[in-house]
């Protein structure tokens, strides 16, 4: 099975198909995954020519599913655009990345909100 299988069991689809993992860090009790947004650009950006890549935001952390009895923490940076004709600096949205109001993955809540 290749990495990117195997990362796509076990996080949201969201995550796999539009981040790179670029460093984790484990110890006793969490495991911990920084990933940067991918740099791909809407199809309507990508025709006017004149949308760049211009860094990144700073690191969101959020709290996913536990994994063998360790908390897991993702520290997510999105990517951000600027519109060279404008100047405009923007980011894309997932608006699945974390449930309304907290900061934990949807996936996490519903499974803590079946629990009760």
């Amino acid at each position: 099975m290749k990495q990117y299988q195997i990362l796509r069991s076990i996080f949201p689809e969201v995550i796999t198909d539009n981040f790179n993992f670029v460093d984790y860090r484990e110890s006793e009790s969490t495991l911990e995954y920084w990933l940067d947004e991918r740099e791909y650009m809407s199809r309507e950006d990508y025709k006017k020519g004149t949308v760049r890549p211009y860094g990144f935001t700073e690191a969101k952390t959020i709290q996913d599913f536990p994994i063998r009895g360790r908390s897991v923490y993702l520290h997510v940076r999105r990517r951000k655009w600027v519109d060279r004709s404008t100047g405009e600096i923007f980011t894309y949205n997932f608006d699945d990345l974390t449930e309304d109001g907290s900061k934990l993955s949807p996936e996490f809540v519903v499974f803590l909100k079946e629990e009760d």
